[in-house]
């Protein structure tokens, strides 16, 4: 499932051309890996229309497709930990705006709750070829 993205300076449309073959479920069982594509930022998150605060287009269409990628996992239990590490495409973008809106995509996939992730760890390296996001959980239950 492509996500198609508006451009708000040029107002031009382009799709994510990574086909779902490239993202999902890598593993599952006491750790889940995915590799998933790279959200939009968090300054792309939120969108006023009408005096109200929405989430954008952009937002939910990254949502629905980690939805659709990782719909075979099972949220764990209790308090979880997550790595994320972000390969992005070009030297753009502050880790932590991507955080936002990826964390928020794997509510209910690898989490009941945002309030479940008690452990994060974030890291962002480059990568032209293959951006990409590549998440590790775990049960902060089953290591303690």
């Amino acid at each position: 499932m492509p996500i198609k993205k508006t451009r708000a300076r040029t107002g031009k449309t382009t799709t994510n051309i990574k086909t779902s073959d490239e993202f999902g479920v890598i593993s599952t069982g006491s750790e889940v890996v995915l590799k998933l594509p790279v959200p939009p930022s968090a300054n792309r998150y939120w969108r006023t229309f009408n005096g109200r605060v929405t989430v954008s287009a952009e937002a939910s269409a990254y949502k629905s497709e980690v939805g659709w990628l990782c719909s075979q996992v099972q949220p764990f239990a209790g308090e979880v930990a997550v790595s994320v590490t972000i390969y992005r495409a070009r030297k753009a973008g502050d880790l932590d705006n991507y955080l936002k809106v990826l964390l928020d995509a794997l509510k209910g996939i690898l989490y009941p709750d945002d309030s479940a992730v008690v452990e994060i760890q974030a890291f962002r390296e480059d990568d032209k070829s293959d951006p990409r996001v590549m998440v590790t959980a775990w049960s902060k239950e089953l290591s303690a």
